[in-house]
């Protein structure tokens, strides 16, 4: 029954209208460095309230410039404690520090998971997740979290260039284990101004990990759907 329970909520989100209505969401952004900030420019602007954070005050101060009153600053803590959802947009090596200092409060959370292991620069933690597929890592180090994957195969500049560009829009992939999860974060790369695309599962993500046969590149959903072998 739950099986055929995520299938419905997966066939019903990948339904959702770029341009459907939704009442504005309060997220949290801890790290907001270029990914955080673009991402999370982009929610502004499509009239969700935002909370940056991160450990450096200037980052925080660059991503809010020219925003406007939806787009405000926090602590990491308080960023979790306002957002009904929450995007995470840091070096893989640092989120075992995510979940020491606010790991009990994003129990329950959505969290939108853009973020890549870098055996280079994340060291054997990073190769292990890599191999493992970074999805399901996440979802190992922030446990109780609902995890979405989306945002984590194209860079910044992509992003920002390509973000509600005339139809066809550019196509995102969302992944996650909970439907809930997968909701959020369906409407939240739509938002954003993408196409949003059900992958399927966490483990399912690593078909677009990065690295990946569709990282990097600018596809439209029916592409992405027959790069990913989805369904249509």
């Amino acid at each position: 029954m739950k099986r055929r329970a995520f299938v419905f909520a997966l066939a019903a989100a990948a339904v959702v209208p770029p341009a459907a209505a939704q009442k504005s969401m309060k997220i949290g952004v801890i790290g907001s460095g270029r990914i955080g900030s673009t991402i999370g420019g982009l929610w502004v602007k499509a009239g969700h309230e935002v909370m940056f954070s991160d450990r450096d005050p200037e980052q925080v101060k660059r991503a809010m410039d020219g925003l406007g009153p939806r787009a405000r600053a926090g602590s990491v803590q308080e960023a979790v404690a306002f957002g009904d959802a929450i995007l995470i947009a840091v070096p893989y090596m640092a989120l075992p520090a995510i979940q020491q200092q606010v790991g009990e409060t994003l129990k329950g959370k959505v969290v939108i998971d853009p973020n890549n292991p870098v055996a280079s620069r994340d060291g054997e933690m990073g190769a292990q997740a890599r191999e493992k597929g970074a999805g399901v890592s996440t979802a190992a180090l922030l446990p109780g979290a609902r995890i979405a994957r989306a945002f984590n195969s194209w860079g910044y500049g992509v992003m920002a260039r390509e973000a509600n560009r005339p139809a066809p829009r550019m196509a995102i992939p969302v992944a996650a284990d909970d439907p809930v999860a997968l909701k959020v974060g369906m409407q939240l790369v739509n938002d954003a101004g993408f196409d949003a695309v059900a992958a399927g599962s966490l483990a399912a993500s690593r078909a677009f990990d990065l690295g990946s046969s569709v990282s990097g590149r600018v596809l439209t959903a029916p592409e992405m759907r027959q790069a990913l072998q989805l369904k249509p």
